[in-house]
């Protein structure tokens, strides 16, 4: 059941009409997206660098992240700043407004179907009431192949 009793409390967030979820305690902060200032030669999803509570923090869009296509930002569209082996990215998201509370035993690893690149950025899914959360891996949403934004990110 969702609410706001002892468990994991995680972020939720949609992305192309699928709800995702992080763990709160890798989540600095969430925000609007204001001015996203893109950066030469960056990788085909990272949208550039915001300017986020005094810090410069590379904005990775999860939608292209994901495969999905990319939307215009909206007034619903948020950054999630995450931090994560030392570094801080702001995740782009569709939507972000819910803090949850479920029991982390709920989050069964990903079916053999997904275990091809897109199964690979999931820690799990999540059954939770009548709804399907999938809890992303942190770390492998934010490793790249690329060596340059490697350094930059």
């Amino acid at each position: 059941m969702i609410g706001t009793s002892a468990g994991g409390t995680f972020i939720l967030f949609t992305v192309a009409g699928t709800t995702y979820a992080v763990r709160s305690r890798d989540v600095a902060h969430v925000e609007m997206v204001e001015q996203v200032t893109a950066v030469p030669n960056a990788a085909a999803f990272v949208d550039g660098v915001v300017f986020s509570r005094g810090q410069v923090v590379p904005a990775l869009n999860l939608r292209a992240r994901f495969g999905f296509p990319r939307v215009p930002h909206g007034v619903t569209t948020r950054l999630v700043v995450v931090q994560e082996a030392g570094r801080s990215v702001g995740l782009v998201v569709d939507e972000a407004r819910e803090f949850v509370s479920f029991d982390p035993s709920l989050i069964q690893p990903p079916g053999a179907a997904l275990t091809g690149l897109s199964g690979k950025y999931l820690e799990g899914i999540a059954s939770v009431g009548d709804r399907l959360i999938l809890v992303l891996n942190l770390s492998e949403v934010l490793t790249f192949d690329d060596p340059v934004l490697q350094e930059h990110l």
